[in-house]
């Protein structure tokens, strides 16, 4: 994918059915993305609608997964939005359309370069939890990790565009993907195992002596589960360092968005490694205040800039 850097396409101001549409996804993003829209809020006007009607789509596909239909009906389902799916890509939607996710995203793609064979992974990897898969190695939850979360860094690229030199973006933007989604791998650890999913490959497993997974909250005699999760929080760190490296690429507003979303899983992190027993607890999370100063912190481009210093030093 090559990211935009000319920027969007304006020639096509929405129409009252379209906004209608986005401010139906902007809802759903505002009380469901507990975590995004601390981000998506900071961007300008045509940006955050792109990026609430690809974060209502993607949760329409989360949802299915995450359900209660028996599998079968899933993987029927997943099929009818991969089908959806086409129809947006092939321009059949129409303004009247009754699906205000549908409207919402097919102007969207018309308005930025959004390269939706992403939702195209994201659907792969919702097929992949519905089938019970799981994974030996980081390799292969990597390509998990990457459908599911990867996708939708290099989706929401093609909303904020790049400035300056950007051959690298699309892969930190995949990157910064894992490393969010590799810490929601951790802070869901029980309520995962609670639903019959284990996501952690089952090699670090058997390395800390976790084999016998988390469904009870009790951990069998001599594991070691701070162990196991230190060794993920520092996986998860070199991906975020890695990842960080998009913020510099990024017009101001974009980067605020990023450096919110991430900033917040970055401090989740920390809270996790601080006290890796208290996810075997219940989910932990960050207090309302605490995301909103890290959305403050983005906007000051604070984390861009001292991002562009540390790039600056390696290559000297």
């Amino acid at each position: 994918m090559s990211p935009n850097v000319e920027g969007p396409n304006h020639a096509s101001a929405p129409s009252a059915p379209v906004l209608a549409a986005y401010s139906y996804c902007e809802a759903v993003t505002g009380t469901q993305a507990r975590n995004f829209a601390y981000g998506i809020r900071l961007l300008p006007t045509d940006k955050r609608q792109a990026m609430s009607a690809l974060y209502a789509f993607s949760r329409r596909v989360d949802d299915i997964g995450d359900g209660t239909l028996a599998p079968g009906a899933k993987l029927a389902r997943l099929e009818e939005t991969r089908a959806l799916l086409g129809r947006i890509r092939d321009e059949e939607i129409d303004e009247d359309d009754t699906d205000p996710v549908a409207v919402a995203l097919a102007h969207a793609a018309r308005r930025f370069p959004i390269p939706l064979g992403g939702l195209d992974e994201l659907i792969d990897g919702v097929l992949m939890d519905v089938r019970g898969e799981e994974y030996e190695t980081w390799e292969d939850l990597k390509a998990y990790c990457r459908c599911v979360a990867g996708a939708i860094g290099r989706l929401s690229l093609g909303v904020f565009g790049t400035v300056g030199p950007g051959e690298h973006a699309a892969e930190y933007a995949d990157t910064l993907g894992l490393a969010l989604q590799l810490t929601n791998i951790l802070r869901d650890v029980r309520e995962d195992a609670g639903n019959g999913r284990t996501y952690l490959p089952a090699e670090d497993l058997a390395k800390f002596g976790c084999s016998e997974g988390f469904r009870s909250g009790r951990l069998p005699a001599g594991s070691d589960f701070p162990g196991l999760v230190h060794h993920e929080v520092r996986r998860a760190r070199a991906l975020f360092t890695e990842g960080y490296r998009l913020l510099p690429m990024l017009d101001r507003r974009s980067g605020a968005c990023v450096a919110a979303m991430a900033g917040i899983y970055r401090r989740l992190l920390d809270r996790i490694e601080r006290e890796p027993m208290a996810v075997l607890r219940g989910r932990v999370s960050l207090p309302p205040h605490e995301k909103a100063y890290v959305a403050v912190r983005g906007l000051s481009g604070l984390d861009a800039r001292t991002i562009s210093r540390q790039t600056a030093r390696r290559r000297a």
